[in-house]
Parts: structure tokens; sequence; C-alpha cells
């Protein structure tokens, strides 16, 4: 029985490692084969990139001018149909003056399509600013501002907040029937508001919220109560309003 164990210690003792032989060829050739595929694609993919033969742009033409969009994007177009990089191209015509939206993408076999959708101004800002549809003074130093536009006045730093309060109250003076035509929110704080049939509502500075939800809820219908022309109307009590009436 000794004798035995004796001789398995001696058998394990001399066992060899082998190399695995098997495991290694298979490794190698995934290997290659990787290799192969990787240059299959990085060649293949350049020798079908041929150039991009034609340009679409869509867009209304009010304001944004075609020649400048051919020209931020002409250094683009040295690359080929599948190497030209569309995020790019898509912030180069967005940095134009005018523009609000824009679409790339490319079209089999050779066609670069590009949609830009135009800003629409809903207001003036101060002197020469246009603000647009979603609360955004998008041009500083505009060269020609229609007078029909709304105006609105206030801190260049809260032009959005002046935009957002203008578009909130006009979209809910609709059923009313009134138009909003100016707010001014003055370097102290206080707001004001103008009616396109003249009237001035002063609101102040405190409770702002509150007071443009009382506007809507009360004031606006008292407004189309009265047979006598209003001046302005004084919102700046903590409780009511006074009313003056044109002489």
């Amino acid at each position: 029985m000794i004798h035995k164990q004796a001789k398995r210690r001696k058998q394990k003792k001399t066992q060899k490692w082998k190399f695995p032989y098997k495991e290694t060829i298979n490794f190698v050739k995934f290997l290659v084969a990787l290799t192969v595929i990787f240059f299959i694609f990085q060649f293949g993919s350049q020798a079908l990139d041929w150039p991009i033969e034609t340009i679409s742009i869509e867009s209304t033409f009010e304001r944004v001018d075609i020649l400048q969009i051919e020209e931020i994007i002409s250094s683009e177009l040295n690359h080929g149909f599948f190497s030209i990089n569309l995020s790019i191209v898509k912030e180069r015509v967005a940095s134009l003056p005018w523009i609000d939206k824009v679409l790339v993408s490319r079209r089999w076999p050779g066609k670069l399509e590009i949609s830009v959708t135009e800003q629409i101004p809903v207001a003036r800002w101060g002197d020469s600013g246009l603000l647009n549809i979603h609360g955004e003074l998008f041009v500083k130093e505009a060269r020609h501002i229609s007078s029909e536009l709304p105006l609105l006045n206030g801190p260049e730093d809260r032009s959005y907040e002046v935009a957002q309060r203008f578009i909130s109250i006009q979209q809910r003076l609709i059923p009313f029937g009134l138009d909003l035509r100016g707010m001014n929110l003055d370097e102290r704080g206080a707001w004001e508001m103008t009616l396109s049939n003249g009237i001035s509502i002063r609101i102040g500075r405190r409770n702002i919220s509150e007071k443009f939800d009382f506007f809507i809820d009360v004031v606006a219908n008292f407004i189309l109560s009265q047979d006598t022309a209003i001046s302005f109307i004084d919102m700046r009590y903590d409780n009511g309003f006074s009313v003056s009436h044109k002489k």
C-alpha cells in the first residue's frame, strides 16, 4: 500500500506541461480575421466614399440667404458622401442669423439635403432687438424692424423673462378679443403693459404672478364692460385696482 502511494507521487511529479497549440492557433486565426475585416472596411469605405454631387437647400428664404449657407459649408464639401460630418454642417448653418432649426441628411447615392426653418419674430426688443417665438433675443441689432410688432423693454439679461410673460399673457387674452401691444420692465423691477386700444396696465413690483392672474380673471372683463374710454388701470394696490378715464 505504501509502495503504491509513493509510485503515484512519483507519477504526478513527472507530468509535463503541454503548450495549448490548438487554442493559440484559434486565437491567431481570430486576430487575422479581425485585421482583414478592419482593412476591408477601412479601404472599402474609402473606395466607396464618392464625392457629393448634389446639394438641396430648402427654406422660405425670406431672411436667409442661400449663398451664405453654401459659403459656410463649402469647406465640408471636400469630404465624401460617407465621411462628411453632418453635425458640423448643421452647426455651421445654425450659426447664421435668422435661422431657428436645421436638419441635415444624406440621400443616396450622392445628395446632401439641408432643411432650414427661419426665425419668426414675435416682438421688438428695445430699439433694435428681435424676440422669437421661444422668447429668445435672436437679433440684437436688426436693420429693419416692423413697427407692427409689439414692443418689449427691460434689462437685457431679463429679456427671456419679459418675453415669456408677454407670450403667456398674449395667449390668455385671445378669448377676450384683447391684444397686448407692449410690455415694460423698468430698472426697479416694476411691470407695465399696453393694450392695442391704448390702455396702460400698471402692475408694479410685488406679487407679479398673482397680479397677472388677477388681470386675466377680473380686469380683462372689466375693460370689456366699460363704455367710456380708459386711459390706464393701476394694479399696484394690495387689493383691487383703480381706473383713470380719458378726458
